[in-house]
């Protein structure tokens, strides 16, 4: 407890080292006015604000003329903010479409009569992943637009990405399918509603949240999720092009986003690397990881089936989520903190690459006869006892 005591103390006086030093160079540079004339700018920020923005805009603005927020002023020119826009919409759409046409309605039946593994997933997701956003924003004491944003990511569904990671782990690809579908459907209640109840923790931040948008942003993933499901059940012979002309479209178009996202923010980048921000993104998907498997264990479920909550609950939809900061917000209110998710990402396939490392070098040497691959699951396991 002291270790961690420590760690955290330390995080907390770095980061209020380097909110000063931004805050000083920001005043040198002439990006900041006075503190003596913070009030008439306070007015004319909020003045530049459109009405469905006010809640937000105010907490972010106040932030910085009170000395309390580390995050620059970013003005992005319309048409790039357009562009950026529409183009991560496209990604969301692209990627839901890809996601349902790997889905079967046999699989979502045979999970949903024995709906154990679904229903320890979900709650993984939306009751770990939460509070895990929560408790961090309050340890490091995170202001408030940084809270916001560390909010929506994990109360977000699970991404697509955990797909790919359950079968590097070997895990139920059946149930990462299954569970990916079933979190972005109950996401349409939850996370609006987790974001409403662990909004009341934090002062000011229950009018903040764009649940407008937020709610229209997830019905938008569930339409073309329930195409490419479609896709997949009428005309399966499709299923695979339709997932390979989305996948370079997709590739397109996330290099056009990191492009202009790049130009966008040049000026501030650096400022989404605070400490605090490093800290969350590090430790939520490891968090997510561990409690998954944790409650998967606990709950006496296979070691395929744990393995397999374990990743989608540590992956949340980043597309989803950047595009929420990106939509919903305004840049003037978001900052460069729209690029939060990019940097969740980072850590989070890295710790998930770094698990399936370590649990392919724990299969070779507990595998019989050296033979890694032998008992790869559960059936060949009793296959080979009845021989």
């Amino acid at each position: 407890m002291h270790l961690w005591s420590y760690i955290v103390f330390s995080v907390l006086e770095i980061n209020n080292l380097v909110t000063k030093s931004t805050l000083f160079l920001f005043n040198l540079r002439g990006r900041c006015k006075p503190q003596s004339n913070k009030t008439s700018i306070g007015r004319t920020a909020m003045m530049n604000q459109t009405t469905g923005y006010v809640g937000i805009a105010a907490i972010y603005n106040n932030s910085i003329i009170l000395g309390n927020g580390s995050m620059g002023i970013l003005i992005i020119p319309k048409p790039m903010n357009t562009a950026i826009n529409i183009l991560t919409v496209i990604i969301l759409f692209i990627t839901m479409i890809s996601l349902g046409c790997t889905m079967e309605s046999s699989k979502i039946k045979a999970h949903l009569l024995k709906p154990k593994g679904v229903a320890i997933a979900l709650l993984a997701q939306f009751c770990v992943m939460p509070l895990t956003a929560f408790s961090l924003t309050k340890i490091l004491r995170m202001d408030p637009i940084k809270t916001v944003t560390v909010l929506i990511c994990g109360c977000c569904p699970g991404g697509s990405l955990s797909n790919i990671f359950s079968l590097s782990v070997k895990g139920d690809m059946n149930l990462s399918i299954v569970m990916t579908t079933c979190s972005s459907i109950a996401a349409l209640v939850f996370m609006p509603l987790l974001l409403y109840i662990f909004s009341q923790g934090f002062t000011g931040l229950k009018d903040a949240v764009p649940y407008v948008g937020i709610i229209t942003a997830l019905v938008f993933t569930l339409l073309p999720c329930a195409i490419g499901i479609f896709i997949n059940h009428y005309k399966p012979n499709y299923s695979a092009t339709v997932t390979k002309v989305g996948l370079s479209i997709l590739i397109i178009s996330s290099i056009i986003v990191s492009v202009l996202s790049g130009l966008a923010v040049k000026d501030v980048i650096w400022m989404i690397l605070m400490p605090d921000v490093l800290a969350v993104a590090a430790l939520m998907p490891l968090i997510g990881f561990i409690m998954g498997y944790v409650m998967s264990v606990i709950c006496r479920l296979s070691p395929q089936c744990s393995r397999t909550i374990s990743m989608e609950t540590g992956f949340q939809n980043i597309q989803l989520c950047t595009t929420i900061l990106k939509v919903a917000f305004s840049p003037q209110s978001i900052g460069p903190l729209f690029l939060f998710p990019l940097l969740y990402i980072t850590f989070q396939c890295a710790e998930a690459l770094l698990l399936a490392l370590c649990f392919r070098c724990y299969q070779r040497v507990t595998a019989p006869h050296g033979d890694p691959y032998k008992w790869e699951n559960v059936d060949a396991k009793e296959e080979e006892v009845k021989q």
